[in-house]
């Protein structure tokens, strides 16, 4: 008879490889890879520029490009590119990041000849219309204003500051007058210099044909202007250290928390491991930051930790919102939980809850071509070895809870980590 109460045995998961690509160089210098997938009749297309915040030849031009990149070419009208990509039950948007913008085309397999020549037309021929450029501004600015009325965004926008340096693109902060000072002419500089197909990775997942791959590499080995004027942005974070900061924020009733410090890269030798400590830590509901400050104390409905790994720099996070009395409160079991995973071993139950988590959440994000095709442009982008993410699972199953005391101690002090509070004054 079935015991209902018994929970179905587990087993390791073993070694997990990810789909290969298929990676061909265009004659412009960009680099195309395919991740074919059949399973379903649609398609991804991105395209990848080095035109993020590093490379902005002053706050904000990478950003106002990115947003008016879809508002005109010579050819098309930014309302005939909203129908056209509508008339084929598509989208098509322009995102600007830290290190890089991506322009992202999903569609039916079937339209994918149809919108290509747009993807093109939009990479190679944006217009910029002043009066498009003004609308921009003042949506972003008046966005921007909304979200700082928020405690939580002022105090991510101060803690960037505070652990890059105010002058690292990493952690410069919006400034309305600058961005409204920005003229078309530099973004269309920007553009060209940024957006040149040259420096391109194209990244394509899904039903593709051998017509469809055709039809990108003559539509995109257009030769276009390099990026030779962009700027070397080489500089590392100038944090001057350990910081304590607060901002105030008028007749808040909350408070928002952000305590972290500058990370190893994803290229360090323990960086799955380090992945591992901060799960117990904050990355995810059962996380000891969690239990402690929410299911023992009541001081917020969420804690988090998490590591946000870029291309020039890396970062360890913990954030929540509190009711601003009991801020003071929160970081002391804050510290509480760092200084526990220096003096103390994890128990062998917890890390293995904790591996088991790690697993199971990594094989759920390559449930489709697409999350499997974020996994491997991460591997591009950060420069990873190709079988970064097939030694994530041994390594996550192999580290014993000595390694992670030993990472703790280097890593979590207390002392090492900025502080930032937002919320009333203090």
């Amino acid at each position: 008879m079935l015991n209902r109460l018994a929970p179905p045995p587990t087993r390791p998961l073993g070694r997990v490889d990810l789909p290969s690509a298929t990676v061909s160089q265009l004659p412009n210098g960009a680099r195309l890879h395919v991740l074919p997938h059949e399973a379903q009749p649609v398609v991804r297309l991105q395209v990848v520029v080095p035109a993020g915040r590093w490379y902005d030849p002053a706050p904000g031009t990478s950003l106002l490009t990115a947003r008016a990149l879809l508002e005109g070419t010579r050819t098309r009208s930014a309302r005939q590119i909203a129908e056209e990509v509508a008339f084929y039950g598509a989208s098509l948007d322009c995102e600007q990041g830290f290190d890089r913008a991506t322009l992202t085309l999903y569609c039916l397999s079937r339209h994918l000849s149809k919108l290509l020549p747009l993807v093109q037309d939009v990479l190679l021929h944006a217009t910029f219309p002043a009066e498009e450029l003004e609308q921009i501004k003042t949506r972003t600015i008046q966005n921007i204003r909304v979200e700082r009325q928020k405690t939580s965004y002022q105090a991510s926008e101060r803690f960037a500051r505070n652990l890059y340096g105010p002058q690292h693109p990493y952690g410069s902060v919006f400034d309305e007058t600058t961005f409204r000072d920005i003229h078309s002419d530099a973004v269309t500089q920007f553009y060209r210099q940024a957006y040149g197909l040259s420096q391109a990775e194209i990244f394509a997942c899904g039903a593709l044909e051998d017509e469809h791959l055709r039809l990108i590499s003559d539509l995109f080995s257009v030769s276009t202007a390099a990026s030779a004027l962009l700027a070397d942005k080489s500089a590392a974070p100038t944090a001057p250290g350990p910081i304590t900061d607060h901002v105030t924020v008028p007749d808040s009733l909350q408070a928002s928390i952000r305590i972290g410090r500058l990370w190893p890269d994803a290229q360090h030798p323990n960086t799955h491991q380090l992945q591992v400590l901060v799960k117990v830590l904050g990355g995810y509901f059962g996380s000891r930051l969690m239990k402690n400050i929410r299911e023992d104390k009541g001081l917020t409905y969420g804690i988090y930790a998490s590591i946000a790994q870029r291309e020039h720099a890396s970062s360890c996070v913990i954030g929540s919102d509190v009711n601003a009395a009991n801020a003071p409160i929160a970081i002391q079991e804050i510290h509480h939980e760092l200084l526990r995973l220096q003096n103390a071993l994890i128990p062998e139950d917890e890390l293995e809850t904790v591996k088991s988590y790690i697993q199971g959440k990594f094989l759920n994000e390559l449930g489709t071509v697409f999350e499997q095709a974020d996994k491997y442009r991460s591997i591009v982008l950060l420069n990873l070895p190709l079988d970064f993410y097939s030694r994530f699972l041994s390594e996550v199953e192999a580290v014993q809870p000595s390694q992670l005391q030993e990472l703790a101690q280097h890593y979590l002090s207390p002392s090492d980590f900025v502080h930032v509070t937002a919320g009333p004054a203090a």
